[in-house]
């Protein structure tokens, strides 16, 4: 038997199912991939004390990780929500001292609903510690605007010097989604020679909760298949803009991505390489 490669999310748990923890579960699934976590916190929008996330213990953090790599191993690795300087660096350290080589690091800082999921003390030990493990990094526009102490990003050009930039880092290859840009969705991935752009239609939707876990675990399933950086970031821009072409909501709030949109359907779009 062919066992399925193996991927690991360190991550929060999101309570609506949308978008952490639960995202990458449900993509890792649909990818034929075998999914394990690493919980770094419990992030639920309570209608009345407003109580957004509940960070786990470091020990707590350490011995999930251990176990996992223990009782399974790991093919690749995603983060996500890590909130915390003290959770960045355990995570770096707990990447430097395994031997996983795919690495995906989505700096997540900020939820669909706005919830802060990064505290300010955080980013430039993120910047510091942890960029430089990625084998690729998928900031979207705020998230490298604020990695880039900043600065305005406003067109795909603006998008290609902030790949170029944010390569300086340590990563292997950047990706800079720009789903908040005019016209078409456009992504920039730099590998330290070539720019490469990524365009798909943009979808008259606002259910999008959860797309940038969703695409970047995608990615990492990909990379822990085999796929090379380029062919993993098409596939799972591929995977994302189905999901989200097809997302839902059950009430008058953001809705999901669907996830099992590509399986059911077939892709979407084609998605144009340049």
């Amino acid at each position: 038997m062919n066992f399925p490669k193996r991927v690991m999310t360190i991550a929060g748990s999101a309570a609506g199912g949308s978008a952490g923890i639960q995202a990458d579960l449900k993509t890792f699934q649909e990818l034929d991939t075998y999914g394990m976590s690493v919980v770094t916190a419990i992030v639920g929008r309570h209608p009345e004390t407003k109580k957004n996330v509940h960070m786990q213990t470091i020990e707590a953090i350490e011995a999930q990780f251990d176990t996992a790599m223990k009782q399974v191993g790991v093919d690749a690795l995603k983060t996500g929500m890590l909130f915390s300087s003290e959770v960045i660096n355990k995570t770096a350290e707990l990447i430097r001292h395994s031997s996983i080589k795919q690495i995906v690091i989505d700096p997540v800082m900020v939820g669909k609903l706005d919830s802060k999921l990064l505290a300010d003390d955080a980013i430039e030990v993120l910047k510091k510690e942890l960029l430089s493990l990625g084998t690729i990094i998928t900031p979207n526009m705020p998230e490298a605007s604020e990695l880039l102490g900043g600065r305005k990003l406003e067109s795909v050009d603006d998008l290609k010097q902030a790949a170029i930039d944010l390569y300086e880092f340590g990563p292997k290859s950047v990706l800079v989604k720009g789903g908040r840009l005019t016209g078409p969705a456009v992504d920039v991935l730099y590998d330290g020679k070539t720019l490469t752009t990524f365009e798909a239609p943009r979808i008259d939707t606002v259910n999008t909760s959860g797309a940038g876990c969703t695409y970047s675990a995608a990615i990492a399933a990909y990379l822990a298949k085999g796929s090379t950086i380029q062919n993993a970031v098409h596939k799972a821009k591929s995977f994302v803009t189905t999901a989200i072409q097809y997302g839902f909501s059950y009430t008058e709030m953001v809705g999901p991505t669907y996830h099992a949109a590509m399986r059911k359907n077939g892709a979407a779009f084609e998605i144009k390489v340049n």
